[in-house]
């Protein structure tokens, strides 16, 4: 499934080999066809968007975005286990799955960061590509939904992972989790003081890294 490797490319930070090349990724789209029409539209304007962008531009969007807000964190265990020790486990799980399609990780990467899972899930046959997608759609869907309710463009990506996932969010789990999420920090000392509450769905809280774990996110694939 070509196009959650898409995906994983427009979610992760800003490349220039991506930047130059991104036409390509839209041939992936429409060739695999796996999207509504609706869906489809919106996320190709979002890379008609990200193509005519200017470069240094895209990557402080992408930091502003998921770097400085923890509900926007792509650290996908951050918004259930936070530092318990279930989370160390977890971690060790996902990195076994991954050895097992040959996709191995180094160690300055995390692997619940979201781009890698999503790369790790394109390695897949469809079903269980879906499956294992389904399997954190309340994370995936808490994260749109706080990217849509800050009015940012990255929240198409979400819409798509949802519609490609055999299992539906829990809307209302989901929608009680934003509602009560706290007011995205001002300076950066609210954005400390943020980083001390506990996550959405239990645990307790840590720092998101996103940038530092996608650097080689586009070296493992051979869409680019």
């Amino acid at each position: 499934m070509k196009t959650l490797k898409v995906l994983a490319i427009l979610l992760s930070y800003p490349d220039a080999n991506v930047h130059k090349n991104v036409d390509g990724l839209v041939e992936v789209l429409k060739q695999e066809s796996l999207l509504s029409r609706k869906t489809l539209k919106e996320l190709l304007s979002f890379i008609e968007d990200y193509k005519n962008k200017d470069f240094l531009e895209l990557q402080e969007r992408f930091v502003a975005t998921f770097d400085r807000s923890r509900a926007h964190c792509l650290n996908l265990f951050e918004h259930i286990h936070g530092e318990s020790r279930d989370r160390g486990q977890a971690m060790v799980d996902l990195i076994d799955m991954y050895a097992k399609k040959n996709l191995f990780i180094n160690k300055k990467e995390l692997p619940d960061y979201l781009p890698l899972f999503l790369e790790y899930l394109s390695l897949c046959d469809a079903q269980e590509a879906a499956t294992s997608l389904g399997d954190t759609i309340d994370i995936i869907a808490l994260i749109g939904g706080q990217l849509k309710k800050n009015k940012s463009p990255y929240q198409v990506i979400f819409s798509a992972l949802e519609e490609l996932s055999n299992i539906k969010a829990n809307q209302f789990k989901v929608a009680e989790a934003i509602e009560n999420s706290p007011k995205e920090p001002e300076t950066l000392d609210e954005l400390d003081e943020l980083w001390q509450e506990q996550e959405a769905f239990s645990g307790e809280s840590s720092e998101c890294s996103t940038c530092e774990t996608s650097a080689t996110l586009t070296q493992h694939g051979d869409i680019l």
